[in-house]
Parts: C-alpha cells; sequence; structure tokens
C-alpha cells in the first residue's frame, strides 16, 4: 500500500474522555471548535494560515472564539488530520484515509491561494502519482469514496478511481506487474506447475479474468459504474465480462432464498439482480454461461424482478439452452402453481429457444449437392436430450398433470430425439408415480414414444415392464424380432458372398420394420390377445438364432407368452424374407410341424381384434 508522510512535528495531540481534543503546549488554547460530538481546543494562529474558511469564521467569532462546523465531511477524524497539518506535526496519508483528507481540506479551503504547498495540493500529486498507479489502491480508495458522497463525487474522485480500475483490466495479462487477488483453486497438475515456475512464468501465465475477485468488493452502484467503463473500452472479452459477473454474484446472493427474509434485504437482492441483468454483455453467443443465467432467473422469480428485465433474461437463456443441464432448470414453481416446478417456464425458454433454431435453420445452405446443417442440428439434439432428462425429473412430481408432459415432450421436434431411450425412462417414471391414470391416458403418454427408436437395453426393458399397455409390449417385441431377423440376413448375405462385407443399413432396417408391422397389424386386427389365453399354450418354439433365444430367455412369463403368439402370428413373413436371404427353403426360425399345428389351429379358433 501506497502512503505519504506530511509534517516533521511530533504528534501532539491528547486526548481528554471520548470528546474532547487538545494540543498540549505552553501556550494556552484560544479557541474551541466544535465537529460533531467532539471538541478540539486549539489556537488561532496556525488554524487560520493554512484554512480560508477558519480564518473569515473565526475573524466574526468574536470573543466567544468557538465555531460549530455542521455537516464536517469525515466527522472528527478527518479534522483532525487537517488540524495536525496546520501545527505542522506528522501525518500519515493512506488510500484508507486520502479521500476524508482531501474532501475535509476542500470543506476548510486549504487552498494555494492561502498557502504554498497546501494541504489540497499535496493530496492531488499523491493521488495521482501514487494511489491511481496502484490496483488495489485504487479499490480502497473507490470504496471509501461512497461515505463521503457527494463531495467525492464533485472533487472526481470516484470518476478517477473507475478510470484507473478499469484501464488496468484492459491491459495485456503478460504485462501486469502489481499485486492482484486470483484465489481460484488449481489442479494438482497445475500446482506442479505453479510451483515451479519462476517470475516471469507467472507473469506469463496471468488470467485474462484475474481481475474480477478483487472488485466484488464494491458495492452494487460503485459496481456497476466500473463494469459500465470496462465494456465501453471495448477491449475486453464477452466471456470474460460474464465470469465477473457470476463471480459477483456468488459474493453477494446467497445460496438459499426463503419467504422469511426481511422486506429490506428482498429488495437489495432485487436490485442486484436488476443491475447484473443490466450489465450482461452484449455477445449473446460467448457471454454468460447458461448455468448462471438460469441461477440468475431462480433468484429473480424469488425477489419480483421487474416484468421487462426478467422477459430479458428468458430470451438470452433460450439462446444457451442447449448448455443447461436438467439441474439448472429445475426451478420451484411460485404460487397459484400447483407442481412442484415451474413447467410453463421451462415451456415457454424451450420454445424460444426451438424457434431461434428454426430461424437459423434457414440459413444452411447445399455444397457439393450435400445437405449441411451446421451446428444448428447438434444444438437441438442436446435440447431434446436435455428435455427429455427434465421430464425425468418432473415425472415424480403427483401434481403434474398429463397435458403438460406431453406438451412439453411433443416441443422437441423427430429429428432433435433420434433416440427415444430417455423419453420411455421419463414416461416409466409418470407411470409408477401416477398409477389412478386410465388406459385412455396411458395411451395418450405411451404414444409419445416411438419404439423403433429404443435401444436394445430399453427395449429389454420395456418388453419385461408391465406398466405398459399390452399394445406398446407387443410392438416392442415384434420390433425386435424384425431387428434380430435383420441381423440373420445379414449374416446369411455374407455367408453366401464373402466379399459382401456390407451390413444393412438403419434405412433397410426400418424399412423391415415397417413391413413387418404392417403385417402384424392385420393379423392383430383380427385378434383378441389375453394373459389367460396364452396360460394354455405356454410353450417355447424352438429358436436357431442364438440371439433372438438369449431374449427370451429373460423376458418374464407374460412377455414369453405374447412372445410366442407373435412368433405364429408373423411367421409367414419372417420366413419368406429368410428364404430369400438364404436361398433354403427351410426358416432359421423354423419349428416342429406339430406344434405349429396345434399353436396355429388354437390361434385361428380365437382371432379377434385388440382393443
Amino acid at each position: 500500500m501506497k502512503f505519504m508522510k506530511l509534517g516533521s512535528k511530533p504528534d501532539a495531540f491528547q486526548a481528554h474522555g471520548k470528546s474532547v481534543r487538545y494540543v498540549a503546549s505552553e501556550l494556552e488554547t484560544d479557541v474551541t471548535i466544535n465537529v460533531g460530538e467532539v471538541k478540539f481546543n486549539l489556537h488561532k494562529f496556525p488554524l487560520m494560515s493554512k484554512s480560508n474558511r477558519l480564518l473569515m469564521l473565526l475573524s466574526k467569532a468574536g470573543e466567544e472564539n468557538e465555531i460549530d462546523m455542521v455537516d464536517f465531511p469525515g466527522g472528527p477524524k478527518a479534522f483532525e488530520i487537517c488540524a495536525k497539518f496546520c501545527y505542522g506535526m506528522i501525518v500519515t496519508l493512506n488510500a484508507y484515509n486520502v479521500v476524508t483528507a482531501r474532501c475535509a481540506a476542500e470543506y476548510l479551503e486549504m487552498t494555494e491561494d492561502v498557502d504554498r504547498g497546501n494541504l489540497i495540493f499535496k493530496i492531488e500529486v499523491f493521488l495521482n502519482s501514487s494511489i491511481f498507479h496502484s490496483w488495489k489502491d485504487s479499490i480502497i480508495v473507490l470504496q471509501t469514496t461512497k461515505s463521503l458522497l457527494p463531495w467525492s463525487e464533485d472533487l472526481k474522485i470516484v470518476g478517477s478511481c473507475i478510470d484507473s480500475i478499469a484501464s488496468k483490466t484492459s491491459v495485456d495479462p503478460a504485462s501486469i506487474t502489481w499485486s492482484y487477488t486470483y484465489n481460484r483453486k488449481l489442479s494438482v497438475p497445475d500446482k506442479i506447475v505453479e510451483e515451479g515456475m519462476n517470475f516471469r512464468d507467472k507473469i506469463d501465465s496471468v488470467p485474462k479474468d484475474w481481475w474480477v475477485e478483487d472488485i466484488c468488493e464494491l458495492d452494487i452502484d460503485l459496481y456497476k459504474r466500473v463494469m459500465i467503463t470496462v465494456k465501453s473500452k471495448g477491449r475486453m472479452d464477452g466471456q470474460v465480462i460474464g465470469e465477473a459477473l457470476k463471480t459477483y454474484a456468488v459474493r453477494w446472493l446467497p445460496d438459499s432464498f426463503d419467504d422469511s427474509v426481511s422486506d429490506a434485504r428482498t429488495w437489495r437482492y432485487r436490485y442486484l439482480v436488476e443491475n447484473l441483468i443490466c450489465l450482461l454483455p452484449p455477445d449473446k453467443a460467448a457471454g454468460c454461461l447458461c448455468s448462471f443465467l438460469l441461477k440468475l432467473l431462480k433468484f429473480a422469480i424469488l425477489v419480483g424482478i421487474d416484468d421487462s428485465a426478467r422477459e430479458y433474461l428468458v430470451k438470452r437463456i433460450s439462446l444457451k439452452l442447449h448448455e443447461a443441464s436438467v439441474k439448472d432448470l429445475l426451478i420451484l414453481a411460485r404460487p397459484p402453481q400447483n407442481t412442484l416446478y415451474d413447467v410453463e417456464l421451462i415451456q415457454c425458454i424451450v420454445s424460444r429457444s426451438l424457434m431461434h433454431g428454426k430461424y437459423s435453420q434457414d440459413t444452411k445452405h447445399e455444397e457439393n449437392g450435400d445437405f449441411i446443417l451446421g451446428h444448428e442440428h447438434e444444438t437441438l439434439m442436446n435440447v431434446g436430450k436435455l428435455i427429455d432428462g427434465y421430464l425425468a425429473e418432473i415425472a415424480y412430481d403427483p401434481n403434474l398433470t398429463i397435458s403438460s408432459f406431453v406438451d412439453l415432450s411433443r416441443s422437441i421436434p423427430e429429428f432433435a430425439r433420434p433416440i427415444h431411450d430417455g423419453l420411455y425412462k421419463a414416461i416409466d417414471i409418470y407411470l409408477k408415480e401416477h398409477l389412478s391414470m386410465t388406459k385412455a391416458e396411458k395411451k395418450k403418454i405411451c404414444g409419445l414414444m416411438d419404439v423403433k427408436k429404443l435401444t436394445t437395453d430399453a427395449s429389454t426393458h420395456a418388453a419385461q415392464n408391465e406398466r405398459l399397455p399390452l399394445r406398446v409390449v407387443v410392438q416392442v417385441l415384434f420390433f425386435e424380432q424384425v431387428r434380430a431377423a435383420s441381423g440373420v440376413q445379414a449374416l446369411s448375405n455374407n455367408a453366401r458372398d464373402p466379399s459382401n462385407s456390407t451390413t444393412n443399413t438403419d434405412e433397410e432396417l426400418e424399412k423391415t420394420a415397417a413391413d413387418g408391422n404392417k403385417s402384424l397389424m392385420k393379423q392383430m386386427g383380427r385378434m383378441k390377445i389375453k394373459d389367460e389365453d396364452f396360460l394354455k399354450n405356454g410353450k417355447l418354439l424352438k429358436k436357431n438364432s442364438k440371439i433372438t433365444k438369449n431374449r427370451v430367455q429373460l423376458l418374464p412369463s407374460r412377455s414369453k407368452r405374447i412372445f410366442d403368439r407373435l412368433w405364429v402370428v408373423g411367421r409367414g413373413h419372417v420366413e419368406n424374407r429368410s428364404s430369400e436371404t438364404s436361398g433354403s427353403s427351410q426358416s432359421p426360425t423354423s419349428i416342429a410341424p406339430g406344434d405349429t399345428k396345434s399353436f396355429g389351429s388354437s390361434s385361428r379358433q380365437r382371432r379377434h381384434s385388440i382393443s
């Protein structure tokens, strides 16, 4: 810390109690000056020789020799500094008292017109040559100016401090040699590197956001002015601005907030959040992290910020929704909503995010005959995965309506959800937590899921899931068999033609599934599947495919019975495809003639539609 010593005489000020200060001298004091609650018993001549105001006041005082200093800036401590200077006693100025002394000297009119080398001149030299050149001293001085308004503002001390701080933040980090605070935790490899660095390496390793922690101690009003000045210089990266705002929010916003907080603190938090929103960097693509924006939104809802500020925050979040996590989206609902989380707000953010993605997709272009989607396709897929995870979390809420669940799920376009495992998990949780659902409601919510987009693990789980409607289980089992049959066909093709190293593509698999599904639907339209029917015909068919056999053995009794019936229903379709592929008249999945006849005749007697 910088400091400056003034005067050469020893300090002769003494105290009598807490309210009286006097100068120990052979000469008797001849004037009393009241500053606040403290009385100063002093001598006229030293004071009149340095202060123009005291000269005029003492000239008018007459025989009373007592003066009241009303609204003295800095109070008794500031006056004592000026008085000691008038006596030529030693005074030490530093970052903590220099503003106080400067304002007091201005009040007492200690200018060069009264005496050459007066206090105002010496303080100005100290500020401009030392304080404003020091990073930390500038911050300390700026903090002290708040209690001395409007004096510090009128004397341009506030503006000079802000400009000094903002200028230093824009300096190339490699050129920083002054002291600063950088308390970020380093990883173990970083610590090893840190310990092995020489001084030059440490300077070169100064991060771009080295300054954000030091200015966090400023009051929000001063902090806002510093950040506005930093942004106005145009040399600061938007990502660093975002990191600075995040650090300030962590410093001053509590981790939790409830209704028991006083109105005064609520107002303070509201004011702080609204100012942080105003300071968000204009660079929407590379500014603040989405997690920080969502944290601001959570707090903004709790303290009830202005609607326009909240709307702006929602807009900024929608542009970076793909960066969020499920935990970030769990915003508690406020009355009159009866759900645990604010699903309507997330629905609004998702809609805006998808609108932005749709607009950006209009910029896609064609190059060398290939359709290029660019970054937007990946972004929307991330949003789809995020919302599936969010649906799984809110599905536990007993007050979450089916319509809210369905609407949020359907807001994600098909291409943004190539795999339905996440959606299936959310649906399964919802079915488990809402046992009173009707068949129609189950059908509606399960209709969101496409079984053809489930992975093998999800399909295996769904085939054993007794919470799913029977029709959905049948569809899962059928598509798994089509997928298995496609695998057998590919193996047969490779065995027949060694030069053919390609396997079925996803398009071929979906085509096979679609063809098989039509055949199955025709049979299911004339047949009613009941669990008790399968109890009488529970023999498993012999399977030549090892993959299929392993899957069947994992199924519970209910799914096995459906599985047996399914093979009889679709046997002709599968056999035809297998025969065409292998060149054999016998299907790889054929069964014993006796079993087929018995099972087929039993099936023909019970054909009717599935409800």
